[in-house]
């Protein structure tokens, strides 16, 4: 028998964006190899414990065709002579929710599920696990990819996978919604192997949303001032983007400190936001960003200006 990728997801559906996705987490290497499944013309399918990955294609085959969720997860249990082990969740883009929990499914497994969401594990800690999952995608605000990771966190904080962490994993699509348009990948982040992967996961996508996903422009745009201004130049002097001698230490953010933006903007991709724009989204979310308020090495002064951006941006709607 295959390893069971013992695992807690949730799958959901944004009406307002036409998104559809998956976020899942397991003591379980690569675990976003074999869980997830997304499609923005059809819907999205998590399939788990002693996991039959047909279920991912076939299912969303079967959406295509009209199915409903629950007539597709019947359709695929019906004809899998090892039902009694898997595990999956179902949303269609129509709306429709469903899962299934077999009863060889190694405790604690089970599934809840309620408007446009199903969040589904096994071999967890407890069924607070799953409880706190539901509670939190329910109440949590900001767009599809945002809740599908608070409410990761929330079903690890209440007892989550009983053996441990391991991998995790955040597929969202979107019509038009992958590089250039060119495809529905919206959003594809994979931690295969980490000692905490939903912190990890949650990093790499903020570096994911301000590089490759767009936000709308702002009415008004604000200027590095004061204490911030110092801060984020330290932290540009701390990866080698400006010298120390440069720095300005009386709250001003000069040109040179700009062309040192510029460079950061550069190296780091961050073409889809313009200069003004990062420095606006740096003045106005260098207070929520976590880490060193003045970063002495690289590593955490760029953790610190890309959480910052990531904040500073996230009052924008995504377009």
């Amino acid at each position: 028998m295959q390893p069971r990728p013992s695992t807690f997801s949730i799958v959901a559906r944004d009406p307002e964006t036409d998104a559809v996705g998956v976020a899942v987490q397991s003591k379980f290497v690569g675990v976003g190899a074999v869980v997830p499944f997304v499609a923005a013309d059809a819907g999205a399918i998590a399939t788990q414990s002693y996991a039959n990955v047909a279920y991912g294609p076939d299912g969303l085959d079967l959406l295509r065709e009209g199915r409903s969720a629950s007539e597709v997860v019947e359709e695929l249990t019906d004809s899998d002579e090892e039902a009694a082990s898997r595990q999956v969740g179902v949303v269609g883009t129509d709306g429709s929710v469903a899962a299934f929990t077999g009863a060889e499914c190694f405790d604690h497994a089970d599934d809840r599920h309620g408007e446009h969401y199903t969040v589904q594990g096994n071999i967890l800690e407890n069924a607070e696990t799953l409880d706190a999952m539901a509670e939190t995608f329910e109440e949590s605000e900001g767009g599809l990819p945002e809740r599908l990771i608070a409410a990761l966190h929330a079903g690890n904080d209440a007892g989550g996978d009983k053996r441990g962490e391991q991998s995790a994993a955040l597929y969202v699509a979107k019509p038009e919604g992958g590089y250039d348009g060119g495809n529905d990948r919206w959003v594809d982040v994979r931690v295969d192997d980490h000692e905490h992967p939903i912190d990890e996961l949650e990093r790499v996508f903020k570096i994911y949303d301000v590089t490759l996903l767009a936000r709308e422009e702002p009415e008004e745009t604000r200027e590095l001032s004061g204490e911030r201004a110092t801060q984020v130049q330290a932290a540009l002097a701390a990866l080698g983007f400006l010298d120390a001698e440069t720095e300005t230490t009386d709250g001003t953010f000069d040109d040179t400190a700009r062309d040192a933006l510029e460079d950061f903007r550069g190296m780091n991709n961050f073409e889809n936001h313009s200069l003004v724009v990062l420095e606006d989204a740096l003045s106005r979310g260098w207070d929520e960003a976590d880490g060193e308020a003045v970063p002495t090495d690289a590593r955490t002064a760029e953790d610190r200006l890309v959480d910052a951006i990531w904040h500073g941006l996230s009052r924008l709607d995504r377009v």
